[in-house]
């Protein structure tokens, strides 16, 4: 009984001290407290709104409901590397941008010059047995 009253604590040790270093962020985010916020709507449609915690997040986005939208938020990632990312929501999809997404590699030089080629020599199609008749 001894035996497993010590590996019993030795378990919870262990387990409270790893709570403990993963509770770090989500403990303090858990406690983060809305610092500001304003919201408008108006009657055509159009609004804005912004907030920002306690935590360091920050948002903000105005727009057209149903028709377009920008925006832009920031908050600190686990690392404590600032991450802000900005967005375009229109009729062209949703767009968004920041340092920290991905970006597409270039297109290969010999991929460039092809559709170059393509560009300048549009495909002309001769149907057969439709030759010039005098």
């Amino acid at each position: 009984m001894c035996k497993t009253f010590v590996v019993a604590v030795a378990v919870a040790f262990v387990a409270l001290a790893m709570s403990q270093v993963n509770a770090r962020p989500d403990a303090y985010d858990a406690a983060a407290e809305t610092r500001e916020f304003k919201s408008d709507l108006k009657e055509d449609g159009s609004y804005n709104y912004q907030y920002q915690t306690s935590n360091g997040i920050a948002v903000q986005e105005s727009g057209v409901g149903g028709h377009y939208a920008t925006g832009s938020s920031a908050y600190y990632a686990p690392d404590g590397q600032l991450i802000q990312s900005s967005y375009v929501a229109d009729e062209n999809g949703y767009r968004p941008s920041g340092a920290h997404l991905p970006t597409p590699p270039p297109i290969p030089v010999a991929i460039l010059k092809a559709l170059e080629y393509i560009r300048t020599h549009p495909h002309q199609e001769t149907r057969q047995g439709q030759g010039r008749f005098f």
